[in-house]
């Protein structure tokens, strides 16, 4: 993609923008920047963990500020969430509480988990802290896998 290849050339600055959209309801790929980076070899394995982090968690905060200002209620409407859809959510948020915001990287379910949040009004320390452990634990797994499977 086009895209791909302008956010590459942008080291790590791309990463950090692709990760931040990746978080939010924007599709996105950062895995697959994060391992061409990685491949490429011209950045180290520790700034491209902060920056993916980095980018990942604050597009996840933006989704969650969504969810606490302009979710509540009937806002949900706006992005085709049913009414029982989003009780469902909630439910299955307060059941398994606050920790399964260390899943907030799933794809499919981790960006309205992050939105959810919001709309529960989990705290903000609460939401960064736990975000930002399953984000960078996944990020650091991806760079582990990469550099394994990389010619030496």
């Amino acid at each position: 993609m086009v895209w791909d290849s302008i956010l590459a050339d942008w080291g790590h600055w791309g990463l950090f923008l692709s990760a931040f959209l990746s978080a939010t309801l924007l599709p996105g790929s950062s895995e697959v920047l994060l391992a061409g980076l990685l491949l490429s070899g011209t950045h180290s394995e520790l700034k491209l963990l902060f920056w993916a982090t980095l980018g990942n968690v604050l597009g996840s905060l933006l989704n969650r500020e969504f969810g606490a200002g302009i979710l509540r209620g009937r806002g949900a409407k706006w992005l085709g969430i049913t009414q029982q859809t989003w009780s469902q959510t909630e439910g299955w948020f307060q059941k398994y509480g606050q920790w399964s915001l260390l899943l907030a990287w799933l794809p499919v379910i981790g960006d309205p988990l992050t939105i959810v949040a919001g709309t529960l009004g989990i705290s903000r320390a609460r939401f960064l802290i736990l975000v930002t452990l399953g984000k960078a634990a996944r990020y650091w797994i991806l760079i582990y896998m990469v550099e394994l499977g990389s010619p030496s």
